[in-house]
């Protein structure tokens, strides 16, 4: 396993201001949402698939603010409703060469993703706003709050660039594997 990027403490404090809206109706949030549709996260993941819409990708690792998800949400992720199931390994607070590499191969086919993280997917959010086309929507929960629905476009993916590109690593790297330009 590769760490490429690791988020150091002083950086923490930028992700605790949402990068898009913050709703706890999760049909409107889906009727505003644009393709591909990626979800970071298991309850907003569960969420999204009881609302009756698969992700075109999405992130789980089995865990809710360092905790255990009970059995409704685990069971309700089920494997058969997405096209392709990957697992991969990325350990809490960072991006791994894995997880990159899962997050654009997944964008750049129409098979539905669903990647199963051993670790921790928070982080997945701020590579898939940087590698999402324009108008596609990264939704990822807000712990307390609810869900941040993203629509990716300049602003947002100039706010994710600069923030990968100061995190300890390899931004370069990261860059690379996105097929992002930080100019």
């Amino acid at each position: 396993m590769t760490v490429v990027l690791e988020l150091q403490s002083a950086l923490r404090s930028e992700l605790k201001d949402p990068f898009g809206p913050v709703s706890t109706d999760t049909a409107a949030v889906l009727d505003a949402a644009g393709d591909p549709l990626v979800t970071v996260g298991d309850i907003v993941t569960y969420h999204t698939l009881d609302a009756g819409r698969v992700p075109d990708l999405a992130f789980v690792d089995e865990r809710t603010e360092r905790v255990a998800v009970d059995d409704e949400v685990s069971d309700g992720i089920e494997d058969d409703r997405f096209d392709r199931v990957r697992a991969i390994e990325n350990p809490p607070g960072t991006l791994t060469a894995a997880l990159l590499d899962a997050l654009t191969d997944a964008l750049a086919t129409d098979e539905r993703t669903l990647v199963r993280v051993d670790g921790e997917e928070d982080l997945a959010a701020l590579p898939a706003i940087a590698a999402a086309p324009d108008g596609a929507s990264v939704c990822y929960g807000q712990p307390g709050e609810g869900v941040v629905h993203v629509t990716v476009g300049a602003e947002s993916r100039d706010r994710v660039v600069d923030l990968l590109g100061r995190m300890d690593g390899d931004p370069p790297r990261a860059f690379d594997a996105l097929g992002v330009d930080p100019e």
